[in-house]
């Protein structure tokens, strides 16, 4: 058995200046977090990826056992493990380290024979389409899974490496993809224009028939396709940091649209919403538990349909 679920990409440790003297280790990775997300919320899930063959890589190798990801497809590599410095918080700074890094060394070649088919959904994005040498690799991959006919999500996850250079993957990526999921930070810095509406419509001309989640943190959502849009504020919740919230958002659609893909667009929108909005109760990348995303996305629906203002559409 296969899993049903995969997300491509790279699994990376954060190191975190707490002060002038001392570091915290976070296990992460965008394309790595959403594979978690879905596997807490019950689908067989894997990430495919590689990792490096030390302290680093060891400890996402059990995260990834401990999250229930079928480690089939989880490599280890004999190179150095990619790290995010992330060396100011507030407001966040950060670098990549990762030349010659193990995640360039995953070999999509050594997956599980026959693992391909119709009935899988494949996600890509973060910073690995933006490393040439990996993100080939992933997109010959993602060429594949649209010839069998298996389902495509999408998350640039905008970083600052991803200047000119990554737009000919950006264009390919959403042409793609049956699912695009963008921020508006992710808008501004994909297009390299203050205009996030001009930016939109941009990534909507790259695919007119793919469905777009666009995210704008406390501000809300919308769910965008054929020419509908949906919109849908999040829940008053504590919050307690955003730390993996686009991630979660993207795994509570897919999750829904998995689970009922003739479901209403409101639906979607709200298991999206209701998801990023619970992982920002808890610290860290945090994904929802399956109990918690079905009530919190009942209520946000039931409240939607007594105050239509919440949640509507427009053409």
């Amino acid at each position: 058995m296969f899993p049903h679920f995969i997300a491509a990409g790279e699994a990376l440790t954060d190191l975190l200046r707490r002060d002038a003297q001392s570091w915290e280790s976070k296990v992460g990775g965008a394309t790595w977090n959403v594979a978690r997300v879905l596997a807490k919320l019950g689908v067989p899930s894997a990430f495919a990826g590689a990792v490096s063959q030390d302290c680093f890589g060891d400890a996402l190798l059990q995260a990834s056992q401990e999250a229930g990801l079928d480690l089939r497809f989880m490599q280890q590599q004999p190179y150095s493990p990619l790290l995010a410095i992330v060396h100011q918080t507030q407001p966040p700074a950060y670098f990549f380290v990762g030349d010659n890094s193990a995640d360039l060394h995953f070999n999509p070649e050594a997956l599980p024979a026959g693992w391909l088919s119709a009935s899988c959904w494949l996600h890509f994005g973060g910073i690995s389409l933006a490393r040439p040498q990996l993100a080939q690799k992933l997109l010959s991959m993602a060429r594949q899974a649209r010839a069998v006919g298996a389902r495509i999500s999408y998350d640039p996850n905008f970083r600052l490496l991803m200047d000119q250079h990554y737009d000919p993957v950006l264009h390919e990526m959403s042409a793609l993809a049956d699912v695009i999921k963008v921020s508006d930070d992710d808008l501004r810095g994909l297009f390299r224009t203050a205009d996030e509406a001009d930016a939109l419509q941009q990534l909507r001309a790259l695919n007119p028939s793919a469905l777009i989640l666009y995210t704008r943190g406390a501000a809300g959502a919308s769910l965008l396709l054929d020419g509908g849009a949906w919109h849908l504020k999040p829940p008053k919740l504590a919050v307690i940091d955003t730390v993996g919230a686009g991630d979660a958002s993207m795994g509570g659609l897919i999750w829904s649209m998995y689970q009922q893909a003739d479901a209403p667009p409101q639906q979607h929108l709200a298991y999206a919403v209701a998801a990023g909005s619970l992982a920002c109760t808890a610290a860290g990348a945090h994904p929802p538990a399956l109990a918690d995303l079905r009530q919190l996305a009942a209520q946000m629906m039931a409240s939607a349909k007594a105050s239509p203002d919440d949640l509507n559409a427009t053409s």
